[in-house]
């Protein structure tokens, strides 16, 4: 279901290991998630997105939400799943408004933003949270030790907490629906799972759209 109040900007399968922000604009799934080395990949071989599957006859598939500054800035959790890892990216904090998004290449791998990625049921999961102008300090509940849009980081590196290791192999357990965190303002979630190659997406490009409302169906 989606985890917040916005506007669908894209969604689909991902190709080629590039995911549109927009149409016709796109960034590579590497330099969005950085180096793998936060989990032991299916393959060692391949290509990145192929590495991310955990089970090969499924497929990776992305949405992205815009929440606009006078939109609802907390994000839920949109399905039962285990956070194993975050990741703070320090970073740019530019505008994520659609406009913007369609003349500057890979935007959400230059903001700053916090990965989180886990399992669930069908595979890989994950959920980033993408800042924006005004909008470094994201919020992560479970979370007390990530301090974002702060001068001690250094932009260009980024900094792993692994809850595997915190909380055990499972993590953080989530269950759709919970608050996972909020934004100061309006600012951009970015959804990457793993699914079966018949989930259907049950959306429309530029749809306005409510936390718990469905993305998609198998």
């Amino acid at each position: 279901v989606s985890p917040a109040d916005g506007r669908i900007l894209h969604f689909g399968r991902v190709q080629n290991c590039q995911v549109e922000q927009v149409k016709g604009i796109t960034y590579s799934l590497e330099t969005f998630f950085g180096p793998l080395n936060w989990r032991r990949p299916r393959t060692a071989a391949g290509r990145f997105c192929s590495r991310l599957l955990q089970r090969e006859e499924n497929d990776l598939y992305h949405c992205v939400i815009y929440l606009a500054p006078g939109d609802y800035h907390r994000f839920h959790s949109p399905s039962d799943w285990r956070i194993h890892h975050r990741r703070h990216f320090p970073g740019s904090l530019m505008s994520v408004n659609p406009g913007v998004a369609h003349w500057i290449k890979e935007l959400f791998c230059h903001n700053e933003r916090v990965v989180l990625t886990g399992d669930w049921h069908h595979g890989f999961f994950s959920l980033t949270a993408v800042g924006a102008t005004n909008v470094g300090s994201i919020k992560i509940y479970c979370d007390k030790e990530l301090r974002t849009n702060c001068a001690c980081h250094v932009k260009g590196r980024f900094n792993d907490c692994s809850y595997t290791a915190l909380l055990g192999p499972e993590g953080e357990r989530v269950c759709k629906g919970v608050c996972l965190g909020e934004f100061n303002l309006g600012s951009t979630i970015v959804l990457i799972f793993e699914a079966p190659k018949d989930f259907a997406f049950s959306l429309t490009s530029g749809q306005r759209i409510k936390v718990g409302e469905a993305l998609g169906t198998l």
